[in-house]
C-alpha cells in the first residue's frame, strides 16, 4: 500500500504499520524527489547555525510546503495521511490523550480500533514521542501523517474548555454546600484560587477561544444552564447545579460595579477582562427570573482590526452609491437592523473612510465599541443623567462636521439629529427597523414632524448576517419544497441556481458553517420619496421605494449568495421570511 491515504475511511485500514522506521527526513524527501540533493545540503547548513529542525527550515524557506511535507512522509513509511480540516472527529477518543500530552507531542488521537490506536502525528519520524504516547495511552498505536497547522488549529478546536469548566461548577457547588453564605462567598472571591474567579475565566477564555459574541448563564429549573452563541447561533457549553448560578451573578455584578444585594430589578453595567495579552469589554446585563437571576454578556474585544468600506460585502452598486451619500456635508443616513446585525461595524467603515483632519467627527454612543484615533468619542451614561440627548446637545456646541449617534433611542434624540442634519452636519445613526422602507415611518412613530424626515433623510441601508457556508465541507445540497417555493418566487427558472451548504465537519464543529457576513439593501431617497414622506402617504411612498429597491433588496443579496455557493438556501430564506411578510 504504497500511496497517500486521505479519506477518514481508509485511514483506517487494518493493515497499519506500528513502529515508525528509524529515517533521515532529509533522505527522505530527497528519495521522493521533493527536495534535491543540493537544496538539503544548503538546509543541513542552515539547521547547524539555527539549530532549528530540518522539516521546519524546509518550509521557512519556501522549499516544499506542510501537506507535500506530510504526504511525503506518508508515501515513504506507508502510512496514511490525513486531512484534518474534514476528519470526523470523535470527542470521547480525543480526550484519550490529556491537552498537555497532545500539544507536547504534536499528536492528536484519531480512532479508536479496539485493539489499537489511530494518532496523527506532526512529525511521524518522531519514536521519542511515539515510545512516550504508547506509555501514556498504554494501547498498542498506528501513526498518521497530518500537517503541523492544521494540528495546531485541532488543538484549539477539539480541546474545548468544557470538562474544566464543568469541573470547576462541580468543585463550586462543594464550596457552597447546601446553604450558601453570600458574606463568606464576596470575601473570598477576590482570591486568585476561588473556584468562582477560575470558573468565569475559562468560561471567557473558552468563548474567546471559539470566536463566541456572548455568554449566557441562565437558571433553570433543573439546573443552571451556560451558552454561548457562535455565528448567531447559541451553543451548549455546560449544565451545572443551579446553587452556583446566584454565585456567579454576584461576582459579575462586582466585576461590573453593580448592586450586589438587588436581586429583583434588572440591572446594567460592563467592565473588562485581559485574557492571555487581549483586552475584552463585557457588557453585563442581568435579569431576573423565577429560578435565580439570569445573566448575558456581550464579549467585545478591545483593538479588534476595524473593517474598510471594501471588506464588509456590500455589493459594487450599492458600495458606490452609499460612499456619494456619506460625501455629502449634510443629511441623516441611517443603518437599521435588528441587535447584533453589524450596524455598528457598517457605520465605523463609513467613518474610517471620510475621516480626515480638516473634519471634526463626534461619536455618541452606549457604549464605545471602536477606537479610531482623530475622533472625539463619548460615551453615555444614564447613571449621570448623560444620555444620547444631552450630550448630542452639547455636541452641535463643539462645531462638529460629522456625527455619529449610537442609536436613536427616543423622540428627542431623533429630533435632534435631524434637526442637526438640516442646519448642516452630517449625521449618521442606526435604528431598531425590519427594513429599509419601513425607516422614515418608524421615525414619524417616534414623533418627529414628517416635514424634518422628508427634508433631512438622505439615505437608509438595512442589513443582517447571514452564516457563510464551510468552505472545507461545502457540498451541493438538494433544496427542501419550502426552499424551492421560496426560490421560484425569486427567480424565472430555479434550475438555474445550484444550493451550495456545509454537510459538518470537525473545522466548522459539525454547523455546516463558518463565519458570517452582511446583507444589504439601499434606499436612496429622491424627490418623490421626499414628497410622500412629507404628505405621511405610507402606500405611495411604499410603492415607490419598491420600484427604486427592485433587485437591490435583502433577499436579493442574500440570494446572490446562494448563487456563489457562499451560503445555503436555508440562510437567505430566512432572511426573505423576515423581511417579505412586509410586503
Amino acid at each position: 500500500m504504497n500511496q497517500a491515504v486521505t479519506s477518514p475511511t481508509a485511514a483506517v485500514s487494518p493493515s497499519l504499520p506500528g513502529r515508525p522506521e528509524k529515517l533521515r527526513l532529509g533522505d527522505v524527501l530527497v528519495q521522493q524527489r521533493l527536495i534535491s540533493q543540493e537544496q538539503l545540503q544548503q538546509t543541513l547548513v542552515l539547521q547547524k547555525q539555527t539549530g532549528k529542525k530540518m522539516g521546519r527550515l524546509l518550509i521557512e524557506t519556501g522549499l516544499i510546503t506542510e501537506e507535500l511535507l506530510a504526504n511525503g512522509l506518508a508515501r515513504q513509511l506507508r502510512i496514511p495521511f490525513v486531512n484534518l480540516k474534514t476528519f470526523p472527529f470523535r470527542a470521547d477518543v480525543v480526550k484519550l490523550l490529556p491537552e498537555s500530552a497532545a500539544r507536547r507531542f504534536r499528536a492528536l488521537v484519531l480512532e479508536d480500533k479496539g485493539d489499537m490506536l489511530l494518532v496523527a502525528l506532526a512529525d511521524p519520524l518522531d519514536l521519542f514521542a511515539y515510545d512516550e504516547l504508547t506509555r501514556l495511552l498504554k494501547r498498542t498505536i498506528s501513526v498518521a501523517a497530518v500537517p503541523e497547522s492544521q494540528l495546531a488549529l485541532a488543538f484549539d478546536r477539539l480541546y474545548r474548555r468544557t470538562e474544566e469548566i464543568s469541573g470547576l461548577a462541580r468543585a463550586l457547588e462543594k464550596d457552597l454546600g447546601d446553604a450558601v453564605d453570600f458574606g463568606e462567598l464576596t470575601a473570598s472571591v477576590g482570591t486568585e484560587g476561588a473556584p468562582v474567579v477560575r470558573l468565569l475565566q475559562s468560561l471567557f477564555e473558552d468563548a474567546m477561544q471559539v470566536g463566541a459574541s456572548d455568554v449566557h448563564i441562565e437558571p433553570q429549573e433543573s439546573g443552571l444552564q451556560i451558552r454561548v452563541r457562535v455565528d448567531g447561533v447559541l451553543q451548549t457549553q455546560t449544565q451545572a447545579d443551579k446553587r452556583i448560578g446566584g454565585a456567579l451573578a454576584q461576582r459579575l455584578k462586582l466585576m461590573a460595579g453593580l448592586d450586589i444585594s438587588e436581586k429583583r430589578l434588572p440591572q446594567d453595567g460592563r467592565f473588562s477582562v485581559r485574557l492571555r495579552d487581549t483586552t475584552i469589554d463585557v457588557r453585563l446585563s442581568t435579569l431576573p427570573t423565577n429560578y435565580g437571576e439570569s445573566a448575558v454578556m456581550r464579549l467585545l474585544k478591545q483593538g479588534a482590526g476595524m473593517k474598510q468600506l471594501d471588506d464588509i460585502g456590500m455589493p459594487a452598486e450599492m458600495l458606490r452609491r452609499f460612499r456619494e451619500v456619506i460625501g455629502r456635508v449634510s443629511g441623516l443616513v441611517l443603518v437599521t437592523g435588528p441587535t447584533g446585525s453589524g450596524k455598528t461595524t457598517t457605520l465605523y467603515a463609513a467613518l474610517s473612510e471620510i475621516n480626515a483632519t480638516e473634519l471634526k467627527v463626534i461619536t455618541v454612543e452606549d457604549p464605545v465599541e471602536y477606537r479610531m484615533p482623530g475622533l472625539t468619542q463619548v460615551q453615555v451614561n444614564d447613571k449621570i443623567d448623560l444620555s444620547f440627548a444631552r450630550v448630542l446637545r452639547a455636541c452641535l456646541r463643539q462645531d462638529p462636521d460629522v456625527i455619529l449617534v449610537g442609536e436613536m433611542r427616543d423622540e428627542e434624540t431623533a429630533e435632534i439629529g435631524l434637526r442637526a442634519a438640516i442646519t448642516g452636519h452630517l449625521v449618521l445613526s442606526t435604528l431598531h427597523t425590519r427594513d429599509a422602507m419601513s425607516t422614515p415611518f418608524r421615525l414619524l412613530d417616534m414623533g418627529v414632524p414628517p416635514f424634518m424626515v422628508a427634508t433631512s433623510l438622505q439615505a437608509v441601508i438595512a442589513q443582517r448576517l447571514v452564516r457563510l457556508n464551510c468552505p472545507e465541507c461545502n457540498q451541493p445540497h438538494q433544496p427542501t419544497p419550502q426552499e424551492l417555493s421560496w426560490l421560484a418566487g425569486m427567480v424565472d427558472d430555479v434550475g438555474t441556481v445550484v444550493s451550495m451548504r456545509g454537510r459538518g465537519c470537525s473545522s466548522c464543529n459539525g454547523t455546516g458553517y463558518a463565519g458570517r457576513q452582511g446583507v444589504y439593501e439601499l434606499l436612496e431617497m429622491d424627490a418623490a420619496l421626499t414628497q410622500a414622506a412629507s404628505r405621511s402617504d405610507p402606500a405611495a411612498f411604499m410603492r415607490l421605494a419598491r420600484e427604486r429597491m427592485k433587485g437591490y433588496t435583502l433577499s436579493f443579496h442574500a440570494l446572490e449568495l446562494v448563487r456563489q455557493g457562499r451560503t445555503s438556501l436555508a440562510e437567505a430564506l430566512r432572511i426573505g421570511f423576515d423581511v417579505e411578510d412586509l410586503d
